[in-house]
Formats: C-alpha cells, structure tokens, sequence
C-alpha cells in the first residue's frame, strides 16, 4: 500500500517541495524515515501515532516506510507531522486521494491532534506562487502569514480531523484573506520619538545624515551621555518600509521562528541590540542547519552594537562581509546559504574603560597603556567601514532641565525622506543601488566630483588624519548625503569640510 503527499522546506529564506511518500508493509510492525531527517523528524512518528489513534482513527500494525524526497536535502523541523500523518491514512485507505497530489500541506501536530504552528510559512509560500497547486494547508497560527503573498489560496486548519475532513470533502475550508495595506497602516508605529532627546544637536545631525544616506555611525561617549538612546530611534526617521521589503524581513523572522504572535507582517525596521557576549554563531548566523543570525535579524534596518570593544575581536572581525556586501553566506559541508544583511550598524563606546577620558568633571582613572589597550579590540579595517565618527558628550544640566521638546522624528524624517528621493531618481539604473552608502568606487568618482578648493581640503585631511582609500571614499559619499540634504547638486568645500569632521574619530586618532 502506498500514498504520497505534497510538502515544503527552507533552505535559507527560499523553499522547496517536498513529496512525503508513505509505504506500508506487511510485516513485523515498525516505523521508519528516510531522506535525510533530522532528530525532530525522526521523532515525528511518535507524535503521528498518538495523533492518529486520538483523532479516532486506525493506526496500521505494519512496517511503515516514509521517504522525503529529495533524499539528498537534510530535512529539519517538525512540520512534516501533517503530511506523513495524512499519507499513512491515505495509505490505508481512510482518506480520499484525490486531493492529495494538488495541495501543500504543513503542519506539526500535538499529541492529540491538533495542528501547531510552524517555522518558515511566509517563504514557503512565496515560493510556490506560480505552481500548478490548488492551494496550502497550514496550522491556523500561520494562515495569515502564509496568506500575505498575493495569488495564494492558504486555508486554516486547526487539528488532523479537520483536514481528513476537507480532503474528503466532507467540509469545506474557506481561503483566508489579509488586508495587507491595513497590516502596513496599523503595524507602521514606533513607540519612541526623537522629541525625547535634550541637547545632543551635533549627535542627532549626524543621526540624519546616517539615516538619509544608509551609513554606518560609531558614537563615542561617557557613560549616560545618551548613546543607547539616540540608536533606539534612529529607525523612526528612516524611511517606511516598502511591501516588498517587508515582506523579505518578515521571511528572515518566519525562518528564525522569532515572528510575534498574531503580527503576521513586520512592517516597521528591525532594531536588533545583541550583547557584547554574543558568539560569531549568534552575530552572523549558523548551527548544524544554519539559522539567520542578528545581522540578517536586523535586514533593513539597524543593528547596534553597544560596548563596542568588549565584543570578542573575532565576532568584530565576522562583520566585514556583510558590511561590504549586503549579506552573509554560510558555508557548511553539505550546504552553504546566503541571508541578506543590508542594515545600518550603529556603534557606541566609552572612550576608555572607565568611561571618563577627556570628560569635564569626572576623573579618569586609565593609563596611556589601559586605553591604548581598551581601544585596539577594534580593528582598522572594521573602523574603516564606519562612515561617521562622533563624540556624544555628557548632556548639560541645562538641556536636561528644559521644558522645550526637540525636535520629532517626523520632522527629521521629511528632509531624510526629500535626500533619499533624490538618491532613488540618482541610481533608478542601477539594480540593488538604493543610497550613497550603496555606492562602488565607480560610482564615487561619477556622483562625488569636488572641485579644486574641495580637492584641496580633502588631501589636507588624507595627509593629517592618515585615512586609507576606503576612509577616502567614504568622505566622498557622506558628503555626497550632506549635499543632497541641502538640496545642492554639486558637493561644496562646506559640505567635504563636514565630512571630514565625521572622521576625526580614525583608527590613527584614536589611539
């Protein structure tokens, strides 16, 4: 007796069907699973046989063979219960087949029966739009999530039973739907203003600039100068999401199992804030089957990284590539996957270990040697990815004492969203260029031409500060932002002298 049925898989933040073939045997009973599964695979048969024989139906006293094909992929999850469960009834003989072969279905199941929810419905989803299928099934927890691709038929189900029960057309299942702009409306609210902040006017410009170019900023500063608390709204002034982009964060959270309970679209930017204890596992991502880390966790949006010298040097150093590329690939024996990482780092730091170095009132208690020390964890080259370096001072009695509000992020955001429009219109040629941070050395020297008085004041700085070319390029694009900030289409001596401010925090300066 043989039955097959429809699933899916992640691998990364794509999918892949899975055929679930069932093969029952006559002989001594016994439960087998082929095809590369993984110990919550290969556990699935308990929870199938307690299911089955719970949802009132006959559990076969025979030797069982189930085969996940492709057998060369590695499976993993628990979302697979559902599909083996319906195969040995169909197998059996208690559920039609004739349905069986149209539809995907996933699902993990309790012990008696009912559906739980699973990891990676969103990906899977928008990876079988298209395909000749009548539609998904999936736990109810997962209906609306699965449901935000366009064009797929996705239908709720709540236990065993209920499915046995609409593929015998005994019942009938109606497709969810999801008011998607509503889920954008509703979900776009940050709960944090800029107005919060007293004093910190050269932090919070530098904040814009960062927001309205893309870049990266490291913020130096004692102790309670309001370094945290710039980084956590930032991301109230860059610029909504897009569906789209929505949509390709909300895969990264549905594959990682980290999506909130009924938020099935993440439609404000991710704010990820791992402590300085984090592993390079953790930072970038991996395990046996490799997982989204914080980095693609924080995928258009921000990620900050506080205490900058004391994460370990080596997890420092794993930044590099998704820093440059915009994502990180995992390699493993037997696979290797890519997740994207195109986010904003904010960096803070004390200025020693104490925290109190060059600070006004408070005494510093470090030598020479100890700062020396405490700053080279970080190294050149991750410095040099850092396009904005500034000092946050402690915050005057006077500015924390006043009535007056700053200024809202709603105002910041108008004049970031005004450069990021003049940045689109820039680049529309150019696929995956979105920002000046975006920029190549190619397009530097077409979009950042300064004229001599410029030239002049840049290589006065190279030959002062000691940057090296990448420090070089990147004066170039943020003073490219700060141009377009001011509406001006050529970059002037005040908008390269502005930059280079933004750099006077260099490897060679701070030590």
């Amino acid at each position: 007796m043989y039955a097959r049925t429809l699933s899916a898989a992640v691998q990364g933040i794509d999918a892949y069907v899975v055929k679930v073939e069932v093969h029952l045997d006559t002989a001594l009973p016994a439960y087998t699973t082929v095809g590369l599964p993984d110990n919550a695979v290969k556990e699935s048969r308990e929870r199938v046989s307690a299911a089955i024989k719970n949802s009132g139906f006959l559990f076969p006293a025979k030797k069982i063979t189930v085969n996940l094909a492709p057998a060369n992929i590695k499976k993993e999850g628990s979302s697979f219960d559902l599909p083996i469960a319906l195969g040995i009834l169909a197998a059996t003989g208690q559920l039609s087949t004739d349905n069986l072969n149209k539809t995907i279905i996933l699902g993990e199941l309790a012990l008696d029966g009912t559906a739980r929810p699973i990891r990676g419905a969103l990906p899977i989803a928008a990876s079988l739009k298209g395909r000749k299928i009548d539609g998904i099934l999936v736990p109810s927890a997962n209906a609306a999530e699965a449901a935000m691709v366009d064009g797929t038929i996705v239908r709720p189900i709540k236990s065993l039973r209920q499915a046995v029960s609409f593929l015998n057309n005994e019942e009938d299942i109606p497709p969810i739907t999801v008011d998607i702009d509503a889920l954008m409306t509703d979900s776009a609210i940050y709960h944090v203003d800029f107005s919060d902040v007293r004093g910190q006017e050269n932090a919070k410009r530098a904040l814009e600039i960062a927001a309205a170019g893309g870049h990266n900023i490291l913020m130096i500063g004692p102790p309670g100068s309001g370094k945290t608390m710039l980084a956590k709204r930032l991301p109230t002034i860059l610029p909504n999401l897009s569906l789209d982009e929505a949509l390709e964060t909300t895969k990264i959270y549905s594959v990682a199992g980290l999506l909130p309970v009924n938020k099935p679209l993440l439609a404000v930017r991710p704010y990820r804030s791992p402590h300085h204890t984090v592993s390079d596992v953790g930072l970038i991502g991996g395990g046996q089957v490799p997982r989204p880390g914080e980095v693609s966790l924080a995928h258009k949006g921000v990620l900050f990284l506080d205490e900058l010298p004391e994460f370990h040097k080596n997890v420092l150093e794993v930044l590099r590539q998704p820093l440059e590329d915009g994502e990180v690939t995992i390699t493993r024996s037997k696979m290797s996957l890519t997740y994207p990482a195109n986010f904003i780092l904010i960096a803070a730091m004390n200025p020693c270990p104490c925290g109190y170095y060059g600070h006004p009132t408070h005494e510093c208690r470090c030598s020479a040697t100890m700062v020396q020390k405490y700053l080279s964890h970080i190294s050149g080259p991750l410095i040099d990815r850092i396009d904005l370096h500034i000092e946050v001072p402690a915050v005057e009695y006077k500015d924390l004492a006043s009535d007056v509000k700053g200024e809202s992020s709603e105002s910041i955001r108008s004049r970031v969203l005004k450069s990021r429009r003049i940045q689109t219109d820039r680049f529309q040629q150019i696929p995956g260029m979105h920002s000046n941070a975006d920029m190549t050395t190619r397009e530097v020297r077409k979009y950042c031409k300064i004229n001599g008085e410029g030239e002049k004041l840049l290589r006065q700085a190279m030959d002062s500060m000691g940057l090296s070319a990448r420090g070089y390029d990147r004066i170039l694009k943020v003073s490219r932002t700060i141009a377009d900030l001011s509406g001006s289409f050529d970059i002037r001596p005040e908008h390269l002298a502005e930059a280079i401010q933004y750099r006077n925090l260099d490897r060679d300066n701070l030590i």
